[in-house]
Order: C-alpha cells, then sequence, then structure tokens
C-alpha cells in the first residue's frame, strides 16, 4: 500500500555516513531532504546532524576523517571557512572564496573540500524565474556561504556586486579576490544599506531567531527587487515576511539547497 511517505532508510553495519557539521544544527534542512534520495537510489547511506562548536572542529573533523565509514561531511554556518584547512585538496571554487561546504573522502584516503553554496543558489534563482544576469545585486555577509554566492552571482553576469560585512578584514579580503577574476564589478559598501539594485541577499545568520534584527533595511530598496535569504528554518524569516508587506518579491533559503542536490550527486557519485 502506498502511504505518499518517502521510503525509510534502515540503519544497518554496512551502512554509509555523511556528516552535516554546524553550531547550531537545529535548522539543517541537508538530512531531510538527501535522506529520501539516498532512498530512492537504494544507497545504504545516511546523512546525520552532528552539532560541533567552533572550538572543536578540528577534534570532530579530524576524528570524522578516521571514521571508516563515513564518505563525506557537508558543512554550514559558521565552520566553512575554517574546515578548508582541514581539507587535503581543495576545489577551484574553494580556492577563490576561501570557503568550503562540503568534503568527500578519496580513493587514496584524502579529503576533497568544495563549495556549491553559490552555484546551488543561484541555480535556485535561475529556477525561480529571477535571472541575475545583467543586473545588479547586493549583498550582506561576506562569510562562507556569503562569499561562495558574490562569485556565483559575478560568474552568472550581474553587471553590478556591492558586498557588505561588519568584519571589514573579511570583506575586504573578499572583495579584493573577486576583482582580481572580475574587475571592476565589485565594491564594498561601508554600511547594510541596498540601494539601486536588483536583488538583494541576506547571507547572514540574521533570522535564524524571532527576535534577531533585520540584516539590512528594505526602505531603500527599489520596488520590484527580489529580496532573498539564504536562511532555510525558519522558511519565512522576518526579512522575507517584511519584504513581502511591502511588495518585494522573495526567495527562500530552500532554494539554495535544492539548487545543490544535482551536485552533490555528482560530488559523492550517488547515481
Amino acid at each position: 500500500m502506498t502511504t505518499g511517505q518517502p521510503p525509510v532508510v534502515p540503519i544497518r553495519g554496512t551502512t554509509r555516513l555523511y556528516a552535516v557539521l554546524g553550531d547550531p544544527v537545529a535548522q539543517v534542512q541537508a538530512p531531510a531532504l538527501l535522506n529520501p534520495v539516498l532512498a530512492e537510489l537504494h544507497r545504504d547511506a545516511v546523512v546525520v546532524p552532528v552539532h560541533v562548536r567552533p572550538q572543536h572542529l578540528e577534534t570532530v573533523v579530524r576524528g570524522l576523517q578516521r571514521v571508516a565509514n563515513l564518505d563525506g561531511m557537508f558543512v554550514t554556518v559558521p565552520h566553512k571557512a575554517a574546515v578548508r584547512r582541514l581539507a587535503d585538496r581543495c576545489g577551484a571554487t574553494v580556492g577563490i572564496v576561501g570557503s568550503a561546504n562540503v568534503l568527500r573522502r578519496e580513493a587514496d584516503g584524502g579529503w576533497l573540500a568544495e563549495n556549491f553554496d553559490g552555484s546551488g543558489f543561484v541555480a535556485g534563482l535561475v529556477g525561480a524565474g529571477h535571472e541575475p544576469q545583467g543586473g545588479r545585486a547586493a549583498l550582506v555577509g561576506a562569510g562562507g556561504a556569503g562569499s561562495a554566492i558574490a562569485a556565483a552571482l559575478l560568474a552568472a553576469g550581474v553587471d553590478r556586486l556591492c558586498v557588505y560585512d561588519t568584519d571589514t578584514v573579511k570583506l575586504s579580503g573578499l572583495v579584493a579576490r573577486l576583482d582580481v577574476r572580475w574587475p571592476g564589478r565589485v565594491h564594498a559598501l561601508t554600511g547594510p544599506h541596498l540601494r539601486d539594485v536588483d536583488i538583494a541577499v541576506n547571507a547572514t545568520p540574521l533570522g535564524l531567531r524571532a527576535d534577531d534584527p533585520l540584516p539590512f533595511p528594505l526602505e531603500p530598496l527599489p520596488p520590484g527587487c527580489v529580496v532573498a535569504d539564504i536562511i532555510m528554518k525558519p522558511r519565512e524569516t522576518r526579512l522575507l515576511r517584511e519584504a513581502a508587506a511591502r511588495g518585494h518579491r522573495i526567495h527562500h533559503g530552500i532554494h539554495m539547497l535544492e539548487g545543490q542536490l544535482n551536485s552533490y550527486r555528482a560530488f559523492f557519485g550517488l547515481r
């Protein structure tokens, strides 16, 4: 009898593991999204959340790398920049943006880091009908996910990208790296005031908690601007609720993860 429920993955002694590392970790959507995919592919594997404090990141990652039946790790806030140094090799995107959101065990036992946040975000935008090419974008948050999204928006053809982060060292470093590849198209902002843009993106953790302030004011945004958030839980952040009330088009965080599914499947050989 068909119940409409996703197939259940039985856990056995042969089961392969994938860990999702974050702090906090209660909001992660990767297990709910990826475990049904593994079940449909008849893979004896499961994705599990692992709550890791920043001060314990290296200890936990080094331990997981020695777990013989663990094939990969997904990495979320706030570990994406720090985790790259724990990999043996880094993909091209990691070198550009300075952060990673996934690690894979290689055949020789080494670990390869890559970042699909940016490509997933852009794939989600395009899939929702928000074409970035030729537009003007602004991004608040130059951390692990934000840096990847910035590079992907430039690669997708935005004419102008403005970026703001409270950490001015992190901000200037990102802008300098991006300017080498996309000269003249990246600009650092001195505050979170986004004007004259077609796409405004929150790539900070602001919105995870109900009492968080807005990452940027909505008043200066022009009519018709797309307001995007990368936070996946809650789905309707305060930013998105207030932007929708002002008549802006909104773009939910889950689209970024959905846009990464094909990349994850290829990266881990899940066919």
